[in-house]
């Protein structure tokens, strides 16, 4: 199977999965798994390898398995592990009490959705938004301690902050990838500057639809269904007897961020020699999360609980088991999805969404966002195909090519949904069930993509 029959036994799929697991309780790693193997069946992938005439190899439905499951573990499995640790830590020495009496104290107590949502977006512009959620994760949950506002909206404020500025403003590697290939990548300041004034309506559509989800939709956390104690600020507060000083608990958080943010610098600065070897080593999210680790062990060794490190550790490891498995899951989908020819075939049938101009590329990305899951993929393979056709889109000024970097973004961030990363890191550390993932982080990112589109539309009929 393949072409169009190929992409509505996709849609199909994703619709039994998404009933399979909110209907029926089937848990998500088995459902996933399953949509996947049936889906490699249907499109033709071969149950062994296959050598063709020309010497290459196509891969067998074991080895893609194997393969989308190992790359999901080697992108950002250390990265979720050691987030989750630090954020262990932060909660048992008190830190991240102090951290979120930080934040309140200069956003106020009546605005901390808007306080985390602009938190995440700041970080996530070096970070990846998978990493930035949960690096900042202790601090949403602290604020929730500390303001006793939803959970769901602190997690849907913080996952919509964090993944704004991951599809629209360099250093993330996406945008930078397309401004690139679309001819603006000698002028990445001006691709920044459209990025930031870009997300003023995501942003705004984002926080108002995390106030309103947040009244409707409560978490395990929320409910006590965690199995956890639900304690007031001032009880916790009272348990750590004192909090540790700002900078000893900011540091596990804002070192591992300003590496990173180094890291891109250096390579988007085209540093050589040892300063780039050393800034691009320091960078990388496992080494630069790892040295916050480090941070956060002094930082308990401070607080005289070094006796308690084993049994955190121990305790993290359970936590983030089913996460990495269902986000291990999803990488399966999409690697299946990838060598079906699902995305070949969307690509060589663009033409058809050529006529639609500035709207073209982002319902491309949309398309591709949602058929694959990675957001950076979209990216980049929409990219590829609109760079030829940005004459004949009147998209070929420097502003306007700028402006279709950020209608490629807004399509890749349309939806988030079982087959992408995020949407498990965001579910499972909101302490959400998947339908309530499908309620919060799904149609939140389809709020924001339409959001998003409207304003770039504005401006593309004022830029020229």
């Amino acid at each position: 199977m393949s072409g169009m029959p190929l992409i509505i036994a996709f849609v199909l799929a994703v619709i039994i999965m998404i009933v399979a697991i909110s209907k029926f309780k089937i848990h998500p790693f088995i459902s996933i798994m399953a949509v996947s193997v049936i889906l490699a069946l249907l499109a033709g992938i071969p149950l062994t390898d296959t050598r063709l005439a020309d010497g290459t190899t196509v891969s067998s439905i074991p080895n893609v398995i194997g393969a989308g499951f190992s790359s999901t573990f080697s992108s950002i499995g250390i990265v979720i592990i050691l987030g989750a640790l630090i954020g262990s830590i932060l909660e048992k020495t008190g830190a991240a009490l102090k951290l979120a009496d930080m934040v309140v104290k200069v956003v106020g107590k009546n605005h901390p959705e808007l306080a985390i949502e602009l938190m995440g977006w700041v970080v996530s512009i070096p970070v990846f938004c998978d990493s930035g959620f949960v690096i900042l994760d202790p601090i949403r949950r602290a604020m929730v301690k500390r303001t006793g506002t939803s959970s769901v909206a602190m997690t849907v404020a913080l996952s919509v902050g964090l993944y704004i500025s991951h599809v629209f403003i360099p250093p993330t590697p996406g945008p930078i990838a397309a401004a690139n290939t679309l001819g603006v990548g000698n002028n990445l300041l001006l691709v920044m500057g459209l990025g930031a004034a870009c997300s003023i309506l995501p942003l705004t559509a984002g926080y108002i639809f995390a106030l309103k989800i947040g009244k409707s939709v409560k978490s395990a956390d929320e409910t006590g269904d965690n199995g956890a104690v639900v304690k007031t600020y001032e009880q916790l507060v009272a348990e750590y007897g004192q909090l540790p000083g700002g900078m000893n608990a900011l540091a596990p958080i804002i070192v591992p961020i300003i590496l990173m943010a180094l890291g891109s610098i250096a390579s988007m600065a085209k540093w050589t020699g040892t300063a780039f070897a050393v800034c691009d080593f320091l960078g990388k999210p496992v080494i630069a999360l790892a040295v916050g680790t480090i941070f956060a062990v002094v930082q308990l060794a401070t607080a005289k609980k070094m006796e308690d490190f084993y049994t955190i550790t121990n305790e993290t490891l359970k936590t983030v088991g089913p996460i990495l498995f269902v986000t291990a899951a999803g990488g399966v989908l999409g690697k299946v999805i990838s060598v079906s020819g699902m995305v070949s075939y969307i690509t060589s049938n663009a033409n058809i969404l050529e006529a639609v101009g500035i709207f073209f590329p982002f319902l491309l990305a949309a398309i591709l966002k949602s058929a694959q899951g990675s957001s950076t993929v979209a990216i980049t393979t929409t990219a590829g195909i609109v760079a030829p056709l940005l004459p004949a889109l009147g998209l070929s000024s420097p502003v306007r090519a700028a402006l279709a970097v950020m209608a490629i973004g807004a399509g890749a961030m349309t939806v988030s949904h079982a087959n992408d990363s995020y949407f498990w890191v965001v579910t499972n550390f909101g302490e959400m069930t998947p339908e309530q993932g499908y309620k919060t982080q799904t149609l939140g990112t389809l709020v924001l993509g339409l959001a998003a589109m409207v304003e770039i539309f504005v401006l593309s009929l004022i830029l020229h």
